[in-house]
């Protein structure tokens, strides 16, 4: 029988509580950008503790690693380009209409 490790009761708790988050932020982009890396974190914790078994470690580590530094810089970018034309980073003020 598999027993099931604390570290992946943490990540996936971890990953759940984001989605989460992200689902119900309404009200600024900077929350919405956080709890996606967040997220990205927790998987990164996740799939350690699975690859570990099969000894695939520092592949997997160097893919997520680097999607998330990207992911977390083009996020940046775009919420500092979204301030710099909208003057805030509320999630009510980007509607279709405005465009």
């Amino acid at each position: 029988m598999m027993s099931i490790s604390l570290l992946y009761v943490v990540s996936l708790t971890g990953v759940i509580s984001s989605i989460i988050v992200l689902c119900l932020q309404q009200k600024h982009m900077l929350m919405a950008l956080l709890s996606l890396e967040a997220m990205t974190l927790n998987l990164f914790v996740l799939l350690m503790g699975v690859s570990a078994n099969f000894n695939l470690e520092a592949q997997m580590c160097l893919i997520l690693i680097t999607m998330g530094a990207c992911e977390a810089s083009l996020g940046l970018a775009i919420l500092v380009s979204l301030i710099r034309t909208h003057g805030n980073d509320y999630v009510s003020n980007y509607t279709a209409q405005k465009c």
